[in-house]
């Protein structure tokens, strides 16, 4: 019981150890520095009207008919990829 003891302080005192030389090593890096200097903006907004243009018929799109081949699918084939004879990995 007694071998158990010293085992537990000597893992507090390693703890509080490094607990300590943290709160130092951030203390020591601390730098005070000069809070910034406030900036003042003036902000000012300007309202313009447009008209937009007009807009054009979408007569010149493909039409999506039923039994008709899909006029957006790509028309390039890509070649079949080229297989290894067996045996040949």
């Amino acid at each position: 019981m007694r071998s158990g003891l010293w085992k537990r302080r000597l893992a507090a005192v390693a703890g509080g150890s490094a607990i300590t030389a943290m709160v130092v090593l951030t203390a020591s890096c601390a730098k005070e520095e000069a809070p910034a200097p406030e900036e003042t903006t003036t902000t000012t907004t300007t309202t313009t009207t447009t008209t937009a243009p007009p807009v054009e018929p979408t007569e010149k799109a493909p039409r999506l008919d039923p039994g008709q081949p899909n006029p957006f699918s790509p028309t390039v084939i890509a070649p079949p990829a080229p297989t290894a004879p067996p045996g040949d990995n």
